[in-house]
C-alpha cells in the first residue's frame, strides 16, 4: 500500500515532534514506532529520508562507545532542535 507525500510528511513531522520531547536523549528506532504506532521498517524509512535532510542524528553506539550491530538509536540535528526550540 502506497502512503501518499502529505501523510509522510505528517508522519516526519510526529518524529520530529517526539524527538524534540525527549530531546536530548536518543531513541531506538522500535522504540520511535511504537510511540507513532507505525511498523518498525516504514519508521526507518522516514528517518533515513530526515537523515538525508540532515534534520536528525543517526547513532550507531551504545554510551560505552561499543559498535551496534543490527540497531540505531536517533537525535535530532542541533540545527532542528534549535528550530524547533524557536517556534515552541
Amino acid at each position: 500500500m502506497k502512503i501518499s507525500q502529505k501523510k509522510r510528511e505528517k508522519i516526519s513531522e510526529q518524529i520530529l515532534a517526539l524527538l524534540y520531547s525527549k530531546s536530548p536523549k536518543a531513541l531506538f528506532t522500535s522504540q520511535i514506532a511504537q510511540e507513532i504506532a507505525r511498523d518498525e521498517e516504514f519508521t526507518k524509512k522516514i528517518l533515513l529520508e530526515l537523515k538525508n535532510k540532515k534534520l536528525i542524528i543517526e547513532i550507531k553506539k551504545n554510551p560505552k562507545g561499543i559498535q551496534y550491530i543490527r540497531r540505531s538509536r536517533w537525535r535530532l540535528s542541533d540545527e532542528a532542535y534549535k528550530a524547533y526550540k524557536r517556534h515552541q
